[in-house]
């Protein structure tokens, strides 16, 4: 047979219904439930001005509750108080969260609008001094050289398949490109590794 209602509109009923979900009997925490989530939903909403937002902490603060019903003490205020404490804390931390959370998406577009301004120029500035660099110095390098590296690297081409465009032997078109590598990379003053 079910329990009668628990009256919980006086204070004092209230308060001793907390005091009993200290003790971690679930059937206590309904009247509490009742009686404070609309105290928590209703400080919530205050700060929040969200009614999804207010409902989630109603949910988290009802959960707190539960779990920290030990720490009440009717001595320094009534549960209402108490609950509606942790609700506009909890929403106000809430609050805090979605600020930071904006900043922070707020920072990363500024910084990734500014990488892309700065990018766009930079790059190419880069572009363009790069390649007038391995321009110049692919024109340092001895004809056969130049020949054998821009067919392998302009034409995608294999070392063998160079051989064979070239009619020259692999470990001649080989030897050409290692040599003809180690000219651009002194060239173009990129350390060896």
């Amino acid at each position: 047979m079910a329990s009668p209602p628990v009256r919980t509109s006086s204070r004092e009923s209230v308060d001793a219904l907390l005091v009993a979900c200290a003790g971690g009997d679930p059937s206590s925490f309904t009247p509490v439930y009742d009686a404070l989530g609309p105290v928590a939903y209703g400080a919530s909403l205050g700060v929040l001005r969200d009614p999804d937002h207010a409902a989630e902490v109603t949910q988290e603060v009802m959960v707190e509750v539960w779990q920290t019903a030990s720490r009440f003490d009717a001595a320094r205020g009534s549960a209402r108080t108490w609950v509606a404490t942790l609700a506009r804390r909890r929403a106000v931390d809430r609050v805090r969260s979605e600020q930071a959370h904006r900043d922070r998406d707020q920072r990363d577009t500024d910084l990734r609008t500014n990488e892309a301004e700065r990018d766009v120029v930079v790059e190419d500035v880069e572009r363009r001094l790069e390649g007038s660099a391995v321009r110049r110095c692919i024109e340092g390098l001895t004809p056969t050289q130049r020949e054998a590296v821009v067919v392998a690297y302009y034409g995608g081409l294999t070392y063998r398949e160079v051989a064979e465009r070239l009619d020259k032997a692999l470990p001649t078109v080989k030897s050409r490109i290692r040599d003809g590598l180690n000219r651009l990379r002194d060239c173009l003053e990129v350390g060896r590794g």
